[in-house]
């Protein structure tokens, strides 16, 4: 206490000429509007400064956050642009009475919210192809047989065999998943075979990495009677149900017809940089299970399927 004394005593000067600027200040700012307007309009810059200051470093710290909240986002987009496997399929409406709740009902909607099939209805809203947002957190190019490693597995409901694509366009399959983690075999690998498309005139093919240039892929089956074009738009075409219909893989760069071939040799630019992966999407299909099953009866191995 008699420290405090001591330093009060001491600086008392400069104490009391401090509380009575304080209270100029206070007197000036309280009669005069021109200088209160201008203080607080001073006021409010520098204190906005600090604030904008401030939010920059938060956000910094919370850009994680943000990045996982924008990916769920962009996963809920994305999944409603891929058409479920019934989405061609017709129901059958029964006739009712013109005066029924029924009728009026459609009449409004102009489709219903669901199909019977089978006996089984099935919501013509909800999404066939749900997508599980990743981070790839491991990748290889220069292998002959490539792999990534995303920061999801069985707890977020990955399973072996899902598909996998980037916002460019496809990126690979599923091979093994643990509870956190999940190994996914590249379009970059030897063994990945993806069934695809000319989108330009729908004829089929199959993807195929050569095993040398990263950036570019095969597509084999294309007969020669094709008429091709330079920059065709390459898709996925939906036959074996690991990914949806109309994927982007990538244009045609280059097409070669060689003597001792019914087919074009056709070289593909891939869409998506796989030097340059940091976010994608695991591909669930609802169906999959039930045309795997069928497939696997009727003896017929998938096309562009994996061994």
């Amino acid at each position: 206490m008699n420290n405090l004394f001591a330093f009060l005593f001491r600086y008392r000067g400069m104490l009391v000429f401090g509380l009575l600027e304080v209270l100029s200040v206070f007197l000036l700012l309280r009669n005069s509007d021109y200088q209160r307007a201008a203080f607080f309009n001073s006021a409010n810059a520098y204190t906005g400064q600090f604030l904008a200051l401030r939010t920059r470093v938060y956000d910094y710290f919370r850009l994680v956050e943000v990045n996982k909240a924008l990916m769920e986002e962009n996963a809920t987009l994305r999944q409603q642009l891929y058409p479920p496997d019934t989405a061609r399929r017709v129901a059958a409406v029964l006739p009712v009475r013109q005066d029924s709740l029924t009728q009026a009902r459609i009449q409004r909607l102009g489709r219903p919210d669901s199909l019977l099939l089978g006996l089984r209805s099935l919501p013509t809203q909800d999404p066939a192809y749900p997508l599980v947002p990743a981070r790839v957190i491991s990748n290889t190019l220069r292998r002959v047989d490539n792999y990534l490693t995303l920061n999801v597995g069985s707890r977020q409901g990955v399973k072996p065999g899902m598909g996998v694509v980037a916002a460019a366009g496809v990126v690979g399959r599923v091979k093994v998943v643990s509870e956190n983690y999940a190994t996914v075999s590249s379009v970059l690998h030897s063994k990945t075979a993806i069934s695809a498309k000319i989108l330009r005139d729908g004829t089929f093919g199959s993807i195929k990495w050569l095993g040398d240039d990263p950036t570019r892929v095969l597509l084999d089956y294309i007969p020669r009677q094709n008429r091709l074009v330079r920059g065709d738009t390459v898709v996925t075409s939906g036959y074996n149900a690991v990914f949806p219909e109309g994927v982007l893989i990538g244009r045609v760069e280059s097409f070669v017809k060689e003597p001792d071939k019914n087919f074009w040799t056709v070289q593909v630019r891939l869409a998506p940089d796989f030097s340059n992966l940091t976010y994608v999407y695991v591909v669930a299909n609802r169906a999959q299970a039930q045309r795997d099953t069928l497939t696997v009866r009727a003896g017929i191995k998938p096309e562009g399927g994996q061994p």
